[in-house]
């Protein structure tokens, strides 16, 4: 009995020398070892002993919140995340963790007002803007579409404003819009989890864009970019007439690439999506990227045997998917 006291006893002096003896900086590389492990009690445990040694430490902070929260020790996180939110060293991952820990403590009005206080020091932030959207949508308030719209504005090369904004104008049947940000998102995110769903949306809305008879007219909104993309659409009504498959959807979207940039009047929007299928086209990589895109979702079956079929084109495409990072630059905001 003696004898496992002492052991325990030595242990604690031991692992207090051991926090003593690292930096703050060390403590927390060896919280975050941690953290990956899913201990995360050891996790705050570290952190605590380097908020002692730093207690200024911007980051040492924030992970310790983190901590908490992954500990199920929402009022703690609160708690620390709050002493650094109005600090000025901070950046919008701060604002992303707290998104986090407010959010579960599920007081929707205070999680926005910390979103829109956080926004006004970082205007440029797309995450923070997507994330006050989807706050915005679970209070059922459709200003959620402003937040995302305006994430894509100013910071276009991230994903998670698309993929919010597409699911949104799907369920508005806004055509336009659900097609082209569906595919943007689908090309920064080829890989994630919500590929497929995404995949599906696309088919889905291009038939949905092809019942009309005129594309044109039955269109609403008032954006020109809109206007001059359903012009070119229009063209291809009588290839949808043989129905919407990735085949026929190969042939009307490579003519409207052709078109779109053999009128003139198109040269003022510049368009990363559409200069991408220039360049697809130019490859001899479209059919496969269409087959990637509408195969799949529409018979998986066909898909498969268009891939046996054409295996060396398909692979080629996916070589090339594997090594580009899709961005959209800033100023191509047409909505």
């Amino acid at each position: 009995m003696k004898i496992a006291f002492l052991a325990f006893l030595f242990t604690g002096i031991s692992g207090t020398l051991f926090a003593q003896n690292q930096s703050a900086t060390q403590l927390q590389e060896t919280a975050r070892s941690f953290i990956k492990q899913g201990d995360y009690a050891n996790a705050v445990l570290v952190l605590k002993k380097a908020v002692e040694q730093e207690p200024e430490n911007i980051g040492v902070i924030k992970d310790l919140s983190l901590a908490y929260y992954y500990n199920n020790d929402n009022p703690m996180a609160i708690e620390t995340i709050n002493k650094i939110t109005d600090k000025d060293g901070i950046n919008d991952q701060v604002i992303q963790v707290a998104g986090l820990i407010y959010r579960r403590a599920n007081n929707p009005k205070e999680t926005e007002k910390m979103y829109r206080k956080a926004l006004k020091k970082f205007p440029e932030s797309g995450p923070l803007y997507n994330e006050l959207g989807e706050v915005l949508l679970e209070q059922k308030n459709a200003d959620a579409i402003k937040q995302w719209e305006k994430g894509i504005e100013v910071d276009p090369s991230y994903n998670r404003n698309y993929y919010n904004a597409t699911k949104y104008y799907y369920y508005t049947n806004d055509k336009v819009w659900t097609l082209l940000y569906g595919e943007i998102y689908l090309n920064m995110d080829p890989l994630g989890r919500n590929a497929p769903e995404i995949k599906q949306v696309l088919l889905d809305t291009y038939i949905k864009l092809f019942t009309d008879a005129d594309l044109e007219k039955s269109y609403t909104g008032k954006s020109p970019f809109s206007k001059a993309y359903l012009k070119e659409m229009n063209k291809q009504n009588a290839v949808a007439l043989a129905g919407i498959n990735a085949e026929t959807l190969t042939m009307i979207r490579a003519r409207f690439i052709l078109n779109w940039f053999s009128n003139i009047e198109n040269n003022k929007f510049k368009y990363r999506l559409f200069s991408f299928h220039q360049q697809l086209l130019r490859d001899g990589l479209f059919d496969a990227y269409n087959q990637w895109i509408f195969g799949s979702s529409q018979n998986l079956t066909s898909f498969q045997n268009w891939v046996n079929t054409n295996n060396t084109a398909y692979n080629d495409f996916l070589n090339f998917q594997k090594g580009r990072i899709f961005k959209i630059p800033v100023g191509e905001y047409y909505k």
